[in-house]
């Protein structure tokens, strides 16, 4: 997928929404694991109800790696499942020697199709280079990572008392554009985002974090967002185990619609000025009427059964 259609799916849904489709057999609802391919059947009717609201979808391998052959199948299942539209990410944090690197390449954009993987640069850049090889697919590098370890060692200065994590971004963005790459930034550290922001003016952001992870939607936008947006803000658990009954994946939808209707209001209020953004940021093009243009026909679908 390439930066201009991303733009454009962010534009005509009021959303820099990615959920999260980490999906744990062992959290997902009862009545579910009596069925042929239970991790499918969940990925699929939470797809359906938060399609309208999303623009993306990061798949974490290791949860489908975890269920041996029915796990990849269900996540090739799901892959192929998910509409067009979205940007499919394989948060697979990939990174190896160069020929192993090729592979992981094509695994994830041949075989299975992705548009995007994440990987690790701590081998440096021929661990890399072989995803960039690929047309309109996205390389997304860990930049600043939202887990409670990530002080270990991102936060180790050099003799110029900079951090580890500042030098990696600015080494690694040198890798490729940022029409094909993206960083790893954590909500929870709000404080950090405007930074970075300042380091990679014009790169997209996948930030994880918000939800169960206590991130602050609002600070990410005033401290993150450019002209085009420049973010893509991931919530999992939040999400996809809103609800435990048979009726989970509407419980799912209130609670992405949740988010998708607070970024509505701050891509709003940075139109009319009330946050403090990028002072380029230009949301003319936006429709911020309030409905998502499938919103309606998904209430309409749930309203039959």
């Amino acid at each position: 997928m390439s930066r201009s259609k991303l733009f454009k799916n962010i534009l005509q849904k009021n959303s820099f929404l990615c959920v999260g489709l980490d999906t744990d057999i062992d959290k997902i609802p009862t009545f579910l694991k009596h069925m042929e391919d239970p991790i499918f059947e969940f990925n699929k009717r939470i797809v359906d109800a938060t399609k309208d609201l999303c623009v993306a979808y990061k798949l974490n391998t290791a949860f489908y790696e975890a269920e041996g052959i029915r796990g990849w199948k269900a996540l090739e299942k799901t892959i192929n499942y998910i509409p067009d539209d979205q940007l499919i990410i394989a948060d697979a944090k990939r990174g190896d020697i160069g020929n192993t690197s090729e592979q992981y390449a094509k695994a994830f954009f041949e075989t299975l199709k992705c548009d995007a993987i994440t990987v690790a640069p701590y081998m440096g850049v021929d661990s890399v280079t072989p995803f960039y090889k690929y047309e309109n697919k996205w390389v997304i590098i860990l930049g600043l990572t939202s887990n409670m370890g990530s002080h270990d060692f991102q936060m180790i200065k050099d003799e110029y008392k900079q951090e580890l994590y500042k030098t990696v971004l600015q080494k690694s963005s040198m890798w490729g554009t940022p029409d094909d790459t993206m960083f790893v930034v954590g909500a929870t550290h709000p404080e950090r985002i405007k930074e970075i922001r300042e380091l990679l003016p014009r790169h997209f952001f996948l930030v994880p974090g918000v939800g169960a992870q206590g991130g602050s939607l609002k600070e990410i936008a005033k401290s993150g967002m450019i002209d085009e947006i420049g973010l893509l803000v991931n919530s999992s658990r939040s999400i996809i185990y809103a609800g435990q009954d048979e009726e989970f994946d509407i419980e799912a939808r209130v609670e992405a619609m949740a988010i998708q209707k607070e970024m509505e209001e701050l891509l709003y209020a940075s139109m009319m000025g009330d946050i403090d953004v990028d002072p380029n940021l230009d949301l003319s093009e936006f429709d911020l009427s309030g409905e998502t243009s499938e919103e309606a026909d998904f209430d309409d679908d749930f309203a039959d059964e």
